[in-house]
C-alpha cells in the first residue's frame, strides 16, 4: 500500500519540489496528471538520493513523522535550511508520542467540553474514557450498552472493536486484552447512532494554528476510512443534517484553536494535522456532535481532499476513494471506470468522469481516484 500510493503527496507539492518515491511514474501518468493543470514536482528514488544528494533543502515534509521516518531522512538533514533546523519536527523527541495517542484527543476533548460547555456537545456522562482493565470496560458497558473500543496508539481505522451485544465473545475479550496487554491501556467510547463524519484541517506554524476547511469523510462497517465527499456534502443527506453541519464550525472552531495552540501540539509539532468530529443522533433524534473524537497529526486524506477540490469545477459533486479489492487489481479497475466515465475537462477543470490519481501498473493493488 504504501508503494502504490506513494505518489499522492504530489497533489501538496509545488514544482520546486522534490517527491520521494520508490518508483520513477511513467510518462503516460505523469501526461494524464498534466491535463488537468497539475504543476508537477520532481520525482525521485531513494537511490537517487544517495547517489546525488541534494545539495540545499528547505524543509522535509514526510506524510507523518515518526521514529523510523526520522531515521529514513536523518542523512539530508544537515543541508536542511537554518530555519527547518530550529522546527520542533526537525528531531525526534519522546514527548512527542504522547501527541500520537488517542489519548492526547481525549485530554483535548475533557478540556474543550469543560471550558466552553455546549447544549450541542456530547454529555459529560458519554465521554471518552481510558481503560486499563476488562472491569473497567465491563462497567462501561453496563452503563453504556454499546462500546467503540480502541488502541491508543493506531491509524485509518486500524485497532479498533466493538461491542454491541452480550455475553462478549471470549475471542473479543482476547483482542481487546492484546490492546491492553501491548499498549498499557484502550480508548473506550459509547458506540453512537453516527449520522455522519466529519474532518476539521489545520496548519500549525511556529505554535499558531490556522482553519483551512472540513471535509466529509465515509467508513465501513468496522470503522475503516473509505473516501471523502468533495465540493461539499452530500445531496442524500437530509436538510436538518445539512443545516447542523454548517452550524457546528461556528460552536467548534475558536475553542477548539484555543485549546490546542495552548497545549503540548503547539510546542513540539508542526504542519499540517486534522481533527475528526463525529455527528451522531440520540435516542430522542436529537443531533449532537463529538467535537473531539481524533486528533491525526500528519498529512491526511481528509486534507487531500480540499487540495483535489480545486480540480474540480466548482459546481460540480464528486468523491474520492481508495481503493483495494483482494484478487483483483487498480489497472483493471481504473480501464472499467474509464470506459464507463470518461474524463471531461472544461477550462482545465474536470466536469465529469473518472480520475486516478495513483499510476495504474499490471501489478498495482492499492489505488486512489475521483469520480465527478
Amino acid at each position: 500500500m504504501e508503494a502504490d500510493l506513494a505518489s499522492l503527496p504530489l497533489f501538496f507539492a509545488k514544482s520546486t519540489d522534490r517527491l520521494i518515491v520508490p518508483q520513477l511514474p511513467s510518462k503516460q501518468y505523469l501526461s494524464s496528471l498534466q491535463e488537468t493543470g497539475i504543476h508537477l514536482p520532481e520525482f525521485i528514488t531513494p537511490q537517487m538520493l544517495v547517489s546525488s544528494p541534494p545539495k540545499a533543502i528547505n524543509e522535509l515534509r514526510p506524510w507523518g513523522w515518526s521514529p523510523a521516518i526520522h531515521k529514513r531522512l536523518a542523512a539530508l538533514k544537515n543541508n536542511c535550511s537554518p530555519d527547518f533546523k530550529t522546527s520542533p519536527v526537525f528531531n525526534w523527541k519522546p514527548e512527542a508520542q504522547n501527541l500520537y495517542s488517542k489519548k492526547f484527543a481525549q485530554e483535548i476533548l475533557y478540556k474543550l467540553t469543560q471550558k466552553f460547555p455546549s447544549q450541542h456537545f456530547i454529555d459529560n456522562s458519554m465521554l471518552t474514557q481510558v481503560c486499563k482493565t476488562q472491569h473497567e470496560i465491563e462497567t462501561l458497558l453496563e452503563k453504556w450498552g454499546k462500546l467503540m473500543i480502541k488502541a491508543p496508539w493506531s491509524s485509518s481505522g486500524r485497532g479498533l472493536q466493538t461491542i454491541r451485544k452480550t455475553p462478549v465473545h471470549p475471542k473479543i475479550w482476547d483482542k481487546v486484552l492484546g490492546i491492553i496487554k501491548n499498549q498499557h491501556s484502550a480508548i473506550v467510547e459509547p458506540y453512537l447512532n453516527k449520522v455522519i463524519d466529519l474532518a476539521f484541517q489545520f496548519e500549525l506554524r511556529k505554535g499558531k494554528i490556522q482553519f483551512l476547511g472540513f471535509s466529509n469523510f465515509s467508513t465501513d462497517h468496522k470503522g475503516q476510512y473509505i473516501g471523502n465527499s468533495l465540493n461539499g456534502l452530500s445531496e442524500n443527506l437530509p436538510n436538518e443534517v445539512k443545516n447542523f453541519v454548517h452550524f457546528v464550525p461556528s460552536i467548534i472552531l475558536s475553542p477548539l484553536i484555543e485549546i490546542l495552540e495552548a497545549s503540548e501540539l503547539a510546542t513540539n509539532y508542526e504542519g499540517f494535522f486534522g481533527v475528526d468530529t463525529l455527528i451522531y443522533s440520540t435516542k430522542d433524534g436529537e443531533l449532537k456532535i463529538n467535537p473531539c473524537l481524533e486528533i491525526n497529526i500528519r498529512y491526511n486524506m481528509g486534507l487531500l481532499s480540499l487540495y483535489l477540490e480545486k480540480l474540480i469545477s466548482d459546481n460540480k459533486k464528486g468523491i474520492f476513494r481508495t481503493w483495494y479489492q483482494p484478487g483483483s487489481s487498480f489497472f483493471s479497475f481504473k480501464n472499467e471506470m474509464e470506459n464507463k466515465h470518461p474524463l471531461v475537462l472544461i477550462d482545465g477543470k474536470v466536469e465529469s468522469g473518472f480520475f486516478a490519481l495513483t499510476e495504474a501498473r499490471k501489478d498495482t493493488l492499492f489505488g486512489a481516484y475521483f469520480l465527478v
